[in-house]
């Protein structure tokens, strides 16, 4: 399946909802910059590798900020006026992940330096898509997905 043909509408998310949770994310990883390599930042750094883990392996709407979107937020606001693929998210979510879980090492082995970077990289990822509705994992997926896929 290429990314001109649309997934199937259980494979589609509500872009609000992947904003959302980038939003949750923001938190968590503020509190995890301001507390640096201590036991909090280490335990908020510990819930973003946590929630990142299923929307890096299954998809955004696997998240648990998806399923506080669609029972919480989601009927309040009415059901998106157009969907996108789960496929540019998730692989922002693995980035995502990998940056995290990075942090997290490098910080429970002290090494302050890799834990502040990794830790600023989700910070500033997160941000630019909760405040500007900016996906800079979408926006890698969709670079790298364009420079390798052939022109028929």
């Amino acid at each position: 399946m290429t990314e001109t043909t649309p997934a199937p509408q259980d494979h589609q998310v509500d872009p609000r909802g992947v904003r959302f949770g980038a939003s949750i994310t923001l938190v968590l990883a503020l509190v995890t910059v301001l507390a640096g390599d201590s036991t909090v930042g280490l335990a908020a750094m510990a819930i973003l590798v946590i929630l990142f883990a299923p929307g890096a392996f299954i998809g955004p709407q696997a998240t648990a900020q998806a399923w506080l979107f669609k029972h919480l937020v989601r009927p309040r606001i009415g059901p998106p006026l157009e969907t996108e693929s789960f496929r540019p998210p998730r692989f922002a979510q693995q980035m995502g992940l990998a940056m995290s879980a990075l942090a997290l090492v490098l910080g429970l082995l002290g090494v302050t330096v890799g834990f502040f970077i990794f830790a600023a990289m989700v910070l500033v990822a997160s941000f630019l898509n909760a405040v500007f509705d900016f996906c800079l994992g979408c926006e890698i997926y969709l670079a790298v997905r364009k420079a390798t896929t052939r022109a028929a």
